[in-house]
């Protein structure tokens, strides 16, 4: 992995398993000092057990039980995070969940509020929580992870793509209010994960989900899923000093070609490329929908 978090340090959310653990891993493999936090205790201490081995001498890998909903645990979190690491300079938000799967009519009401509380909420929290910190330094690195109902329709599983639109969407603006600090904010769509999360949308089955996203969803988890490396891969890159400027972008880890973006810094500044726009009739080469 090219690019370099030494001296950098990072407060990784739902970092526990899946994603969320290969990004603890490619950070402190590359250098950095990481705060990780998840709501299962027990499973948080054996990946930090995990991630410390890859330290070296002069690295902190620091843990902290945390829901990432609730504002008293994300206060005492990110000042943990800071007074431990001796500072901070990115914050991955990349604990979230599914939610209920099936017809809107039908779902546990309390749980799609739930599922919309974790990961709207659980973005917006830290993100609000480091930027007074970010601010008065000048400097800082948001990387919020999205993933596929950010840019298509999921039917059967609307609070996650509801909530994913969401926070891409956050992304974009918290990224204009705090430019002129010098943090960057951006998304990462991490491509399908043969996670627990994919085990639950599996398991739910086809009547929950539907028939043809269950099949195409069946597929990919035999055999043609994106590895958990490639978005750790891309959240490195977003933490360090060479994306410095990038900022408001929806990028993909798998499709785009993000290692080479700080050649193309001022043409991504200049332009809403890699980000949710409206399409309208002539983008898909239609001649009717103008006034």
């Amino acid at each position: 992995m090219p690019f370099s978090l030494s001296h950098r340090s990072a407060l990784i959310t739902g970092a526990s398993q899946g994603l969320g653990l290969a990004i603890a891993r490619a950070y402190v493999a590359t250098g950095a000092s990481v705060m990780l936090c998840a709501r299962d205790g027990s499973l948080l201490m054996q990946a930090r057990d995990e991630v410390a081995t890859l330290a070296g001498p002069s690295q902190r890998v620091e843990a902290m039980r945390a829901d990432v909903s609730v504002m008293g645990d994300v206060e005492a979190l990110v000042s943990a995070a800071i007074e431990k690491l001796g500072g901070l300079h990115v914050l991955v938000n990349n604990a979230g969940v599914y939610g209920p799967m099936g017809s809107l009519d039908e779902i546990d009401w309390a749980e799609w509020l739930r599922a919309m509380d974790v990961n709207i909420n659980g973005s917006v929290l830290p993100m609000r929580e480091v930027l007074p910190h970010f601010k008065q330094q000048r400097y800082g690195k948001i990387v919020q992870l999205s993933g596929g109902g950010a840019t298509n329709p999921l039917p059967r599983i609307t609070a996650y793509a509801a909530s994913k639109a969401a926070i891409v969407r956050l992304a974009e603006s918290v990224a204009l209010d705090v430019k002129e600090y010098g943090i960057d904010v951006n998304s990462i769509a991490p491509g399908a994960l043969n996670t627990r999360m994919m085990d639950q949308l599996l398991a739910a089955g086809a009547g929950a989900v539907g028939e043809g996203f269950y099949e195409r969803m069946k597929k990919l988890a035999e055999g043609g899923t994106t590895p958990l490396e490639v978005g750790a891969a891309l959240a490195v890159y977003l933490g360090s000093a060479e994306s410095d400027g990038i900022t408001g972008k929806l990028i993909s880890a798998p499709w785009d070609p993000w290692d080479t973006f700080q050649q193309h810094r001022d043409d991504l500044d200049a332009t809403d490329v890699y980000t949710l726009r409206r399409i309208v009739p002539k983008d898909r080469g239609r001649t009717w929908g103008e006034r």
